[in-house]
């Protein structure tokens, strides 16, 4: 209890260093509340713009870390698993709860990445999604791969319809060009899924490219209760 204590005003004296947040403001916070609160949901303790820019960073930081601990071995990141992809989204995207991410790794003919991107970042529970974007950096990089990977701030970590439809697009879109989707990972909380391993990962065309803009939206508890009432009337 006493090391828990210890390791938690450290955590804390690093914050405030760190961020420049006033040490009254965030001690009187934390008498209830979870001091990891302050980084996964930062307007919750209401920083200026400098503030919440020392924040960002400091997140930024700490997913770096989490990879470079990770894949610290290797010279290059490569993926042979879902796992493995996983893991590494996971580092990027886990306990992000202020805002939706959809990031995309564009990877060689070795599974190896050659650039991971992210492409959009929304609101809590929505993001826009630009195809034609992903394909500039696609061709740009002369990838044969890609595995698409987003959060779902809420902490569910199963595949919305719209998760599926989005997936499809992006087959309909690369497959003609002999790109292939791979994956694509969902992060909720400090957990994920995998698409592929989950045996949803469509393989095929089913349409002509579509390049129209993607609204990637996350279902609150309360609106997926309505959807299930209104669907059995």
């Amino acid at each position: 209890m006493k090391q828990n204590i210890l390791h938690a005003e450290k955590f804390i004296k690093g914050l405030i260093t760190l961020t420049g947040l006033p040490y009254k403001k965030v001690q009187q916070y934390i008498k209830g509340n979870n001091p990891f609160n302050i980084l996964e949901h930062p307007h919750i303790i209401e920083p200026n713009a400098k503030q919440l820019e020392k924040i960002g960073l400091l997140n930024e930081f700490i997913a770096s870390y989490n990879i470079l601990k990770i894949y610290e071995s290797n010279e290059k990141i490569t993926f042979n698993s879902s796992t493995l992809a996983g893991q590494y989204f996971l580092a990027l995207l886990g306990g992000m709860k202020d805002k939706e991410r959809f990031m995309v790794a564009f990877l060689d003919s070795g599974n190896n990445i050659i650039e991971t991107k992210t492409m959009s970042e929304g609101s809590v529970g929505q993001t826009a999604v630009y195809p034609r974007e992903i394909l500039k950096y696609a061709l740009a990089c002369d990838c044969t791969s890609m595995i698409l990977a987003h959060n779902h701030p809420g902490g569910s970590q199963n595949f919305s319809p719209e998760d599926k439809s989005l997936t499809q697009r992006f087959v309909d879109i690369f497959h003609p060009l002999e790109i292939k989707i791979l994956d694509h990972i969902v992060v909720g909380g400090t957990s994920f899924s995998s698409m592929a391993e989950k045996g949803d990962l469509p393989r095929h065309c089913r349409d002509k490219a579509n390049y129209e803009v993607i609204a990637l939206v996350e279902l609150t508890a309360e609106e997926k209760k309505r959807g299930r009432v209104m669907r059995s009337r």
